[in-house]
């Protein structure tokens, strides 16, 4: 995407508030959380070639850790949030450790393993997850910010400068040679490994990046919804994220959050006629395997060639 299209993108999102009814902007506003989320998921997927099913339990804990801090420490904003980062980190970090020690399906079922254990914490340990009722009650962020994000209007512009911000770090980090060390070892590892690249310790730190940022996007979800549960850790979630990378474009700067834009969009227009959601998402995923394998910036590449 030129410059062009980066500026006609950033105004049009700027101006959201300005020209939609409060519904729509909340609308648009998951629609950036979900896109921070789908571009963390494709640092690892899309970049480094590591498939996973288990990215939510980055997502849902940090979630979790800000609704714990916020009901029972502090509703102090950085605390709140600084503890939901630490909690991804070091979560991607341990499950790191365990599940990099396979590859391909091995790699895609271990990262499902070690998420189901954090949803089976989540709904049996009720005293402190409230269990399957969850936890709500969690306001937005306003004591320790210069202002209260409390209306739908300010929360909007934070969403968006953490998203703007969020892109342009992952911008700088795939086009750095990490970035491309990453691409690398997507195509072949053992030539990356021949020409003296640290294939391992590359992959690990794109993982715990990775889950940071899928913590980042749960921190703001928990805000946006004011309620955490166990579905935040589940399959659905991690299932969904796979989606939005492979709908939008995997290994694409901006395709996921296409594709987080079009799977909310889509998700809030059948759900208003259906409850079978996850069907639709099911038919969707088989879809865009079969006949738009490059995902929606594929499809646009095309169009633009035959323009």
């Amino acid at each position: 995407m030129n410059r062009a299209a980066v500026a006609v993108a950033a105004a049009l999102l700027a101006a959201v508030p300005l020209a939609l009814s409060s519904y729509h902007v909340g609308l648009v506003t998951k629609m950036l959380i979900f896109a921070i989320f789908a571009m963390s998921l494709n640092l690892v997927l899309g970049y480094a070639g590591l498939p996973s099913l288990g990215h939510a339990a980055y997502f849902g804990v940090a979630a979790y850790a800000v609704a714990l801090v916020t009901l029972r420490v502090s509703d102090n904003f950085w605390i709140g949030f600084g503890a939901g980062l630490a909690a991804a980190a070091l979560t991607s970090a341990l499950f790191g450790l365990l599940a990099l020690r396979a590859q391909g399906s091995y790699l895609l079922m271990i990262t499902l393993a070690l998420a189901q254990v954090l949803w089976g914490i989540a709904f049996g340990w009720r005293s402190l997850t409230g269990g399957d009722d969850g936890l709500p009650g969690i306001m937005r962020p306003g004591p320790g910010l210069p202002w209260s994000l409390g209306t739908g209007t300010a929360f909007y512009y934070f969403v968006l400068v953490v998203f703007a911000l969020a892109t342009g770090a992952l911008s700088i980090v795939v086009r750095s040679p990490f970035g491309r060390a990453l691409v690398g070892i997507r195509e072949s590892a053992r030539r990356m490994e021949v020409l003296g690249y640290d294939v391992w310790l590359h992959t690990y730190v794109a993982f715990v990046l990775a889950g940071t940022l899928a913590g980042v996007a749960g921190a703001l979800f928990v805000y946006y919804n004011g309620f955490v549960s166990p579905a935040y850790v589940s399959i659905v979630f991690s299932a969904m994220a796979l989606i939005m990378v492979i709908l939008g474009g995997a290994g694409t700067l901006f395709g996921p959050a296409l594709g987080s834009a079009a799977i909310v969009f889509l998700e809030n227009g059948i759900s208003a006629y259906t409850e079978r959601w996850l069907l639709v998402l099911g038919l969707i995923y088989v879809a865009v395997t079969l006949f738009a394998p490059t995902g929606l910036v594929g499809v646009l590449r095309r169009v633009r060639r035959w323009a």
